[in-house]
């Protein structure tokens, strides 16, 4: 069955084309330049920033120009993870959606329904010829799954609107009126290679870990597969004398990572007790980690040893600094029930000539709980000889007690519902509190459908909550007013 066969047919429709145009990070220009081109061709008003950001003008129908101008914004990129022996190509090879019952999935890959199916919505409503709407200025952004950098760089005085929708987000019956900012932190330690004493050695990969939104999925029970590696070579490390050739894990620093991998060197006679040793490591982790990673499984395979290992004193010390680094969360909220006020993520682990690096994003709904983890990161480089940089830090988004925009939308998502639809703030980064150091007379809300697991193959959106969100952006565009 066609994407197309499902309402509403033109979102469905948009999403398509997106999924059909490779858009990874740091590579949607293709899609960009396809929806400049396209809104070219509808004779709209479009126009690029310095950082590449794209807005669209449409303007209001008949009888709505008098309502306040409307911003709906989403970004262009996604994130870009595969399943193992899933042979694919983000920036050449199109992103293969199909329907599941009442989900959408992609064979073997993310889907990109963050925030493809925000933007295919964007873009049905300017296609749409049957919308009341006042006049409207959409906002597509670059790379923000990567660091916000559309966002960073977006051009002042450029939006009119008094109003915004951002469609960010991933849960119906919701609306998000908040969000954390974010810090990225990159830590390094130095390493110092040696001879390899050894005469034997092995790749130990961890695998099958469901993964996540380092945001969102943060005080979920879900493993980080670095951490447990980290925690597994401690505990060889009582019993073994071995030392690292190489180690890695992650691939992007805004998912919870599923998969790390070592190689080490150790001695021969040592082989079997070794592979017992971390057999029973796996059997105790399975049992532990039966609910929250049933999938969980450790690979082992004999490698040549290599010329050069990790100084023992390196090895040992980057054993004990990955075990002891700072992961999950660090802080629950007091001012907003259920929601997490600061965290950090080790997201990505790899090894080059010069050392080790771990790259670790930090949230946090407040600036003091960055600084915060900014202070442990610098503690713990102090202790241990490494180096800690921090970059890309964007605030968060604070909640508006004057918003307008904020009772319409609940009122009409109730009605929608037939139930109450819930106000929140998320513990992921919106690119609302950029836009709004920006532009801060700006009024926003974030909305959006059911998206499970983003940021990981299992990524999945809700048919019938992608139904539901449709109805309720239309129905606030028809009912835009200066005052709810």
């Amino acid at each position: 069955m066609s994407l197309a066969t499902l309402q509403p047919s033109l979102l469905w429709q948009w999403f398509d084309k997106i999924c059909a145009i490779p858009h990874p990070s740091y590579h949607e220009e293709p899609l960009a330049q396809f929806i400049v081109q396209w809104a070219i061709s509808k004779n709209l008003f479009v126009e690029r920033d310095d950082a590449g950001n794209i807005l669209i003008r449409k303007p209001a129908t008949a009888g709505m120009e008098n309502r306040p101008t409307v911003a709906l914004q989403a970004h262009l990129d996604m994130v870009p993870q595969a399943n193992e022996g899933t042979q694919h190509n983000f920036q050449t090879d199109p992103i293969q959606p199909y329907i599941d019952g009442e989900w959408v999935k992609a064979k073997g890959t993310t889907l990109g329904a963050d925030n493809g199916i925000g933007l295919a919505s964007c873009l049905a409503v300017l296609d749409a010829n049957d919308l009341a709407h006042p006049e409207l200025e959409i906002l597509l952004t670059m790379t923000e799954e990567a660091g916000m950098e559309g966002a960073l760089g977006l051009r002042p005085n450029w939006l009119k609107a008094e109003m915004m929708i951002n469609t960010d987000t991933e849960d119906n019956g919701e609306i998000y009126i908040g969000c954390a900012g974010g810090e990225d932190a990159t830590l390094n330690l130095p390493i110092t290679f040696e001879p390899n004493p050894f005469n034997a050695a092995m790749h130990i990969q961890l695998k099958g870990l469901q993964g996540g939104h380092s945001g969102c999925d943060i005080h979920t029970t879900r493993a980080n597969a670095i951490k447990l590696l980290a925690r597994m070579l401690a505990e060889l490390d009582n019993r073994f004398a071995f030392q690292i050739a190489h180690i890695q894990g992650g691939s992007v620093r805004n998912a919870i990572p599923r998969e790390a991998g070592v190689s080490l060197a150790f001695f021969a006679k040592d082989r079997d007790e070794l592979t017992a040793c971390l057999q029973q490591i796996e059997r105790q982790l399975a049992l532990e980690l039966n609910l929250a990673e049933p999938n969980l499984t450790l690979h082992l395979e004999a490698a040549t040893p290599t010329a050069q290992v990790f100084s023992r004193a390196d090895s040992t010390k980057l054993i004990h600094l990955l075990n002891i680094l700072p992961n999950g969360i660090i802080r629950q909220s007091d001012v907003v029930k259920d929601v997490v006020e600061t965290s950090l993520s080790v997201g990505i682990l790899t090894t080059d000539d010069q050392g080790v690096t771990a790259q670790i994003l930090v949230r946090s709904l407040i600036e003091n709980g960055k600084a915060d983890v900014r202070g442990k990161l610098s503690s713990l480089a102090a202790l241990t000889g490494a180096t800690v940089a921090f970059s890309g830090s964007y605030p968060g988004w604070q909640p508006d007690p004057k918003s307008n925009i904020t009772p319409l939308t609940k009122r009409i998502y109730d009605r929608i519902l037939g139930d109450e639809a819930k106000i929140k703030v998320i513990h992921a980064g919106l690119e609302c509190g950029l836009i709004k150091e920006i532009y801060p007379h700006i009024d926003v809300v974030s909305i959006g459908p059911t998206i499970r697991n983003a940021h990981s193959p299992d990524e999945k959106v809700h048919i019938p909550a992608v139904e539901i969100y449709w109805q309720l952006l239309t129905e606030i565009l028809a009912e835009i007013s200066y005052r709810e």
